[in-house]
């Protein structure tokens, strides 16, 4: 069988279409919190602070960071399928419970729940979805999944109308996530499929633990692409958890009208990055086999100037166009990071390597959140704090500069003359 069948480039954009929803769900549930704040806070009193409201903002990403890897093992050593059909369950689940919270402690250990059943998912979806686009697809499938995580995160920036709604309110949002989750797993583990054992590989090698996490720590390259995928994200994350809050503070508007400036409009400029960034590292691969590097090299010289922007809007409007540039950029950015993972790391420790990125990664996002709230707190000026991020950008596009494809893997993958999909 080979990658070019018609019923197998089918299968290969089901899968995509299947998981669409999934990482829907995924950010939405993680993005509700941040744009309801204000009435969290308010229905919830023991939460106290803005350090606090942090911390259990971080909490999340700690727990989620620990166990990444971990998901990423057993969707590399068992089941991608299943890892992900029993992760959407279970944090489905937990989304509903969140809802019902009443205390600050109830609040921390449904977040915490979060964190371990959603912890299995990004690692497992991404790596299936490039088991199945082995060609000239490969990062416009993954930019066409992300998309859906930019949708989720745009849904979840009206929380704060549902969440000022007298007859609807924050706590409804969480049920009704929570239900439809549960329900859509049902079906999901019913048509969704493994890839085949050729098309990841011709001859797949099991590793252990110690092993595959050896192999991964002693790649110069994959160091690189974890600081590299790391350092911007802090920024990310904060983007994600604080603007909402920081719009209507610095520019003294609704909680409703705050949420959707701080998610609408640069989830949107993200969406047209992921694809225009997914369509030209396909294209750019054809000539180069660095080219999904520099695709994602430029996304970061975008990045740099919009942290900065951002930190020093003087109005409304101008605060929006820094986030649309930073969203754009982050698309180039996100379509390409699980592709470039693919031309250093061999297929059966894709979704290990893409946990241990999350780890470093979102526990570094969760110190973010815990540290800007704790200098918020001190009134530490905002363009002082996105200048430090800014500045880690900037490291971080010379980094990634620096990885060197392995000339095996990219063959493997990318063609050489035999039939690839696309």
């Amino acid at each position: 069988m080979t990658d070019a069948r018609p019923s197998f480039v089918r299968t290969a954009w089901l899968v995509v279409l299947l998981l669409w929803p999934v990482a829907l769900l995924n950010y939405l549930d993680r993005q509700m919190l941040a744009t309801m704040k204000f009435s969290v806070m308010s229905d919830i009193p023991s939460i106290g602070s803005e350090a606090n409201w942090g911390i259990m903002l971080g909490q999340f990403k700690w727990v989620y960071a620990f166990l990444s890897p971990i998901g990423g093992y057993i969707a590399d050593r068992f089941s991608r399928r299943f890892t992900i059909c029993g992760s959407l369950f279970v944090w489905s689940a937990v989304t509903w419970w969140t809802g019902h919270a009443s205390t600050y402690n109830e609040l921390l250990v449904a977040r915490s729940l979060m964190g371990i059943s959603e912890a299995f998912y990004i690692p497992a979806a991404l790596a299936l979805i490039v088991s199945y686009h082995t060609g000239r697809t490969r990062s416009r499938a993954v930019a066409v999944h992300q998309m859906a995580i930019y949708v989720g995160q745009i849904v979840g920036g009206f929380g704060g109308y549902v969440a000022d709604a007298p007859n609807l309110g924050w706590r409804f949002a969480f049920d009704v996530c929570g239900i439809f989750g549960m329900l859509y797993a049902l079906p999901l583990v019913a048509l969704l499929r493994d890839a085949p054992r050729s098309a990841d590989t011709p001859a797949v090698q099991q590793v252990s633990v110690a092993g595959g996490a050896k192999e991964l720590l002693m790649n110069l390259s994959f160091i690189l692409l974890v600081l590299y995928f790391t350092l911007p994200a802090m920024a990310g994350w904060v983007v994600r958890d604080w603007m909402p809050a920081i719009l209507k503070q610095q520019f003294s508007i609704g909680q409703g009208k705050a949420g959707v400036s701080a998610t609408l409009y640069w989830q949107v400029a993200a969406i047209i990055g992921v694809l225009i960034g997914g369509w030209l590292a396909d294209r750019w691969m054809q000539r180069q086999r660095r080219g999904r590097i520099f695709v994602s090299a430029l996304g970061m010289c975008m990045i740099i100037p919009a942290i900065f922007g951002v930190g020093n809007a003087g109005s409304l409007g101008v605060a929006v166009a820094f986030l649309m540039l930073f969203g754009f950029g982050w698309g180039f950015f996100d379509c390409n990071n699980m592709p470039i993972l693919c031309q250093i790391v061999r297929p059966e420790l894709r979704a290990t390597g893409y946990g241990i990125m999350n780890l470093v990664s979102i526990s570094c996002g969760g110190v973010a959140d815990w540290a800007f709230g704790s200098l918020r707190d001190r009134h530490m000026p905002l363009n002082e704090i996105f200048g430090i991020f800014a500045s880690a950008a900037v490291v971080s596009a010379v980094l990634v500069l620096l990885i060197r494809p392995k000339e095996d893997l990219i063959r493997s993958v990318e063609g050489s003359g035999s039939p690839r999909l696309h």
